[in-house]
């Protein structure tokens, strides 16, 4: 079967990998010069499927408000004249509670357990590499009440399986050698060992060159202007090469999705939520992290990858903007120095962002449409580069007519005609 994917980020490439070793003819179409240059290109480097958790959840709005208060506080709101924002906002609103987000959760965890699988088999399958370190994430908590309030989410971890480790200030230490030196700014943590870090954008590429090596043909510096549907089916793509047609399509362009959608009469309620990071060379291996440290006050990640430090976080509703506010590199800036003073030489930093698609439930969206051949897969949110690999292996699986190792009949787009979502 003839395979149209739109889009080339982690998403769109995993799907093209997959669907080509199923034995499928799959083209890839993205307005870019390369894979991976808009969210994929920087993000946090965190494979974390013990953290796949819905944003929306209880007591959210009462610590939005106070987030929105902090100097260096993880999220930010820019009020715009788009009633897709309070739309979103207010169905993100509708999901904070207990029961939803225990819902929500449940159709998270697997997909993400699953693509981490993924990816060690496909690690295993074909040696790719991108800087990747299998050591951990370590939650940071600098406040003894942040520890003293781990509770419910020790209870979720519990109810899934999830390793973990409840850590003092010795034990970070001797999880994170580079924190002895900042002892005081902290009062323990909490440790996931099986949760792994690497370059997204550095295995998205990798994987894009082992896709053509299977055949995948990838059309880049293609402005894709539409979809083109007649009756239940689509019928073709509108771009700046002329028409392509195709036996199935893939919308995988992560924000960009309901503007292609939306046309057709599929209401995708994904938004994009504006995520920041820098990326800074190793001053002194010594004092830079030995794999991920999550600084719970700020929401921030540092990661290292290879011979670099990355630092992400900030939650920016901003509509599509991707302009730089030097007030977010600030908050950056400040959680690295603050943990890791002598990890990584700021003057040599450069400054990043990417507009995160998230749903207002949380999970992603994948799998079929209303249209008999075209199908979903976007709204990853944070956790694009950690359900990649199992998204795309899914959508492989659904368009080969099989069965998928787990079930996603709860990620297709129509939950939301079931549902307040």
């Amino acid at each position: 079967m003839k395979v149209l994917i739109l889009g080339s980020g982690v998403i769109g490439v995993t799907s093209a990998y997959y669907l080509a070793r199923a034995g499928h003819e799959v083209t890839v179409v993205d307005r870019q010069p390369q894979p991976a240059l808009e969210t994929s290109f920087a993000n946090a480097g965190e494979v974390s499927p013990g953290y796949a958790s819905p944003w929306a959840g209880p007591g959210v709005p009462v610590k939005a408000i106070k987030w929105l208060l902090m100097k260096h506080g993880p999220l930010v709101v820019r009020p715009k004249l788009d009633p897709a924002m309070w739309v979103w906002l207010l169905k993100m609103l509708r999901n904070c509670t207990q029961a939803r987000y225990a819902i929500n959760k449940s159709r998270m965890i697997p997909i993400a357990e699953y693509s981490r699988d993924c990816l060690r088999s496909l690690r295993s399958e074909i040696r790719i590499r991108y800087d990747e370190r299998a050591q951990g994430t370590l939650q940071l908590f600098r406040q003894q009440a942040q520890l003293d309030h781990t509770g419910d989410d020790i209870a979720v971890l519990k109810q899934y399986g999830v390793p973990y480790e409840v850590l003092d200030r010795a034990g970070c230490i001797a999880a994170e050698p580079a924190l002895s030196g900042v002892k005081d700014k902290f009062v323990g943590g909490l440790r996931l060992p099986q949760d792994e870090t690497g370059d997204c954008h550095m295995f998205t590429q990798a994987l894009a060159a082992e896709a053509e090596r299977l055949g995948v043909r990838f059309m880049f510096n293609v402005a894709i202007d539409g979809l083109i549907a007649d009756g239940s089916r689509v019928t073709g793509v509108a771009t700046g090469a002329g028409p392509l047609q195709a036996d199935a399509y893939v919308v995988a362009l992560g924000s960009w999705s309901p503007r292609f959608v939306a046309p057709l009469g599929i209401a995708l309620p994904v938004y994009p939520v504006k995520g920041y990071s820098i990326t800074v060379p190793i001053g002194n291996a010594d004092g830079a992290p030995v794999s991920t440290v999550m600084d719970e006050s700020y929401k921030v990640a540092i990661t290292r990858l290879g011979d670099r430090i990355r630092v992400g976080g900030t939650a920016e509703v901003s509509g599509y903007s991707d302009r730089l506010h030097a007030a977010r590199r600030a908050t950056l800036d400040h959680s690295l120095t603050d943990l890791f003073p002598r990890g990584g030489d700021l003057s040599r930093a450069t400054f990043w962002c990417g507009l995160r698609p998230m749903t207002p439930d949380g999970p992603p969206v994948i799998g079929p449409t209303r249209y008999a051949n075209l199908h979903l897969n976007t709204g990853h949110g944070t956790l694009g580069w950690t359900m990649a690999c199992g998204s795309g292996r899914v959508l492989a699986d659904l368009l080969s007519g099989k069965k998928p190792e787990i079930d996603t009949r709860e990620l297709a787009v129509d939950r939301y005609d079931r549902r307040f979502g």
